[in-house]
């Protein structure tokens, strides 16, 4: 919208926040030329829902301070919003017009949408097809609360930005995962967090169902200080070092005190691609009509346990892989250590939306 009323070159980066960090990037030619991340305590944000709107600003002001690579110097910012407090879904509708389908898919939304739509803010788009359909028109629907996008640009107006575009999470980590955010079959992204982890499927040109688990990466870390008795930088360091590997007799011992959450993990992740595939994959089925998740892509800061991918394949029998979030970026080697990359799609995704579309 706001490209309507500037002519000249608007320089913007990309915020991601959510409950238990803040991470920025900035891409200029294709390249990451600024990033940079910091811890936030509990409490400031709580599932998605800002709580202290001063303390997060100042936290945002710290971060911009000590940026990494260039200094971000625009007061422009496209951010994201928690998946968690967010609705995504694709609903068929009758064969229609543009214009037709998006004033039908506002009437059809509160059959879908489990808030009250006086209170949410509703936007919907039509989806380009997967394979030719004849018979119906599919339509993405996304709805946040009113309260919680409020929440979040009180704290950019507070820290002295400007944000041009909100965008929930999964719609800005496809675009740094998803190459030419084209696919010509079903992919299931999981972005697994701190406190929780996005399920995502993306098929065609367009998200097509997201949902969020309770299984976070630092529910990992919780069960091994549990079970093994160790403090919480012991467990952190174990994580990461052996992951799920089983290397040695130390890695099969985190790997016997990770199997609770582990066998949870997998089971969610089965139930929602049972779901999916019951009750809206038809949305977009090929001529043979099947339509399986043909492959998982990793991220978040949990995807860099060791073997996960693996054990992940072998536990759901789908190929399973970690994203590549510099992908659709001109440069494909980063400033970002490598070691930190896949937490960094979110924001990876938000600064690609600002060089794309590029705010003339």
């Amino acid at each position: 919208m706001l490209k309507e009323f500037f002519n000249i070159k608007t320089e913007a980066f990309g915020i991601d926040i959510s409950d238990l960090s803040i991470k920025a990037v900035q891409i200029e030619k294709g390249e990451i030329v600024s990033y940079g991340k910091t811890q936030l305590r509990e409490g400031l944000i709580k599932k998605g829902q800002v709580k202290n709107p001063k303390a997060l600003a100042f936290a945002i002001q710290q971060l911009l301070a000590k940026i990494k690579g260039k200094k971000i110097k625009t007061k422009y910012v496209i951010a994201s919003l928690p998946e968690e407090r967010s609705f995504i879904q694709v609903i068929p509708l009758p064969k229609l017009s543009e214009k037709e389908a998006k004033e039908a898919a506002r009437f059809e939304a509160e059959n879908y949408i489990p808030y009250a739509l006086e209170k949410v803010y509703l936007d919907a788009q039509i989806v380009p097809p997967l394979y030719n359909h004849l018979d119906h028109t599919d339509v993405l629907l996304a709805a946040i609360p009113r309260e919680i996008v409020e929440g979040y640009l009180k704290v950019l107006h507070l820290a002295s930005l400007k944000p041009i575009a909100f965008e929930i999470e999964s719609q800005s980590v496809v675009r740094a995962l998803i190459p030419e955010e084209t696919t010509t079959r079903p992919v299931l992204i999981l972005d697994i967090g701190a406190t929780r982890t996005g399920f995502a499927i993306f098929a065609g040109k367009s998200l097509r169902f997201t949902t969020s688990l309770p299984i976070s990466s630092e529910k990992f870390t919780r069960a091994l200080i549990r079970t093994l008795k160790i403090d919480y930088q012991t467990a952190q360091d174990l994580k990461y070092e052996y992951g799920v590997m089983q290397r040695g007799k130390e890695g099969e011992v985190v790997f016997e005190a990770l199997i609770p959450v582990l066998t949870d993990f997998v089971e969610q992740i089965k139930q929602y691609i049972e779901y999916y595939q019951t009750h809206a994959s038809h949305l977009h089925l090929p001529p043979n009509g099947k339509n399986f998740i043909q492959e998982i892509i990793l991220c978040g800061g949990g995807a860099e346990m060791k073997g996960l991918d693996k054990f992940l394949a072998s536990q759901l029998k789908i190929p399973t892989k970690k994203g590549n979030p510099l992908v659709n970026l001109r440069k494909q080697k980063s400033i970002i250590p490598q070691s930190e990359i896949l937490s960094y799609a979110c924001a990876i995704g938000l600064a690609l939306r600002s060089y794309q579309e590029k705010w003339i």
